[in-house]
């Protein structure tokens, strides 16, 4: 893979047909380019360690290995030596977590998720904030985000996933869907319950979240935009009446669509500053269609899929129900040519899927699925 000056060409990795090694790279390119949203970077040792563990040389536990141990046993110090071995150290860590296909959607694993992205880093990873924050924010002028109440963080979490977990995405098509994602994740973050790392958390916790709710998010924004997904998040959750100032949920809107639905909004850090100076250009409310090469589309070419995704609808099936709304018999055809294919491309999912095997198992659509079957009835209805 081609390296100049020390940069690393992950999207070249996504082109060359190998699944691991371009998994491994997105991984890493997420990990180091979330980095930015603390105004860090990484060393040129984390990126060549990065390299070998992409082409497989080594595990990303050998690579956090080697990471910890070159900052033990480092003779020579920079001015910058304590920054860059947290980015290293936190990329590492980042790197290992979006690898596993373990996730569950609760309180304690947000937790878990920034008490293993700083271990080794901070001696308050994992632990909720005991006191009161204000920050300081570049695109309010200076301004803060109210956060919450020291005293209520895990009551405020523990609320906001419940409403998250009981959300009925049925009857709504993909815009209505990216604007509700884009409020449940910034109120994740408005409550920003640890002393640091929230954005770097929450990029995470997203990612593994839609990932189990069926989006396959294998692009690089996180990493390419990492800055913007947290001037988003700020400003979504602003509000200074005094100054005319309202919550502004459309940046952070943007940053999903082209996320999720493959659009190519341009996104500008500059367009979210409070009272712009005039000679800045108003962002856009209307997002431009335009694909973007990295992001992976809602829908499907393949007719099983699409078949499957129509019969199910909003109920839950077994294999024998999905048969006979299918109208075939042959259960190994059925399995290897649409069951598994719409499983793995996210719109199909198992109501137990800690339990494969359970007596009751039923399939459901996931909310992408919901998605797809919600725009293809409306389709129809026209």
């Amino acid at each position: 893979m081609s390296q100049k000056e020390g940069y690393i060409n992950f999207e070249e990795y996504s082109q060359v047909g190998e699944p691991q090694k371009a998994e491994r790279a997105y991984a890493w390119s997420t990990a180091i380019g979330l980095q930015a949203v603390d105004g860090l970077t990484v060393s040129q040792y984390l990126k060549d360690t990065a390299i070998r563990n992409i082409e497989g040389e080594i595990t990303i536990d050998e690579a956090r290995e080697l990471i910890k141990t070159y900052y033990q046993t480092k003779t020579s110090r920079e001015p910058d030596d304590e920054e860059k071995q947290e980015a290293d150290k936190v990329s590492g860590n980042i790197a290992k977590i979006l690898a596993e296909q373990s996730f569950s959607f609760s309180v304690p694993t947000l937790i878990s998720i920034h008490r293993h992205i700083f271990e080794g880093v901070f001696k308050h990873a994992g632990l909720l904030r005991n006191y009161d924050i204000t920050k300081k924010e570049w695109v309010l002028r200076g301004d803060t985000v109210l956060y919450g109440r020291s005293q209520d963080l895990r009551m405020a979490l523990e609320y906001d996933m419940e409403q998250e977990r009981q959300f009925d995405y049925s009857g709504l098509n993909m815009g209505e869907v990216v604007e509700h994602l884009a409020k449940f994740v910034s109120g994740i973050w408005q409550i920003h319950p640890f002393r640091e790392g929230n954005t770097r958390t929450t990029a995470v916790f997203t990612i593994k979240y839609l990932r189990s709710i069926g989006f396959d998010v294998t692009n690089h924004l996180f990493s390419l935009h990492s800055w913007y997904f947290r001037n988003a998040l700020v400003r979504a959750n602003y509000q200074n009446i005094a100054k005319g100032v309202q919550r502004d949920t459309r940046f952070l809107e943007q940053f999903f669509r082209n996320l999720l639905m493959g659009e190519g909004n341009e996104l500008r850090n500059r367009c979210m500053l409070v009272n712009p100076p005039e000679e800045l250009d108003a962002p856009s409310s209307t997002p431009s269609s335009t694909p973007s090469s990295t992001c992976t589309p809602f829908t499907t070419n393949n007719e099983n899929v699409l078949r499957l995704v129509k019969a199910i609808g909003h109920r839950q099936f077994s294999v024998k129900e999905m048969l006979a709304a299918v109208g075939l018999k042959d259960r190994m055809n059925f399995m290897e040519y649409s069951l598994t294919p719409a499983m793995t491309e996210g719109f199909v999912c198992l109501l137990y899927p800690d339990k494969p095997r359970h007596p009751r198992q039923k399939y459901l659509l996931t909310v992408k699925g919901s998605a797809l079957y919600n725009e293809l009835t409306k389709d129809a209805s026209k």
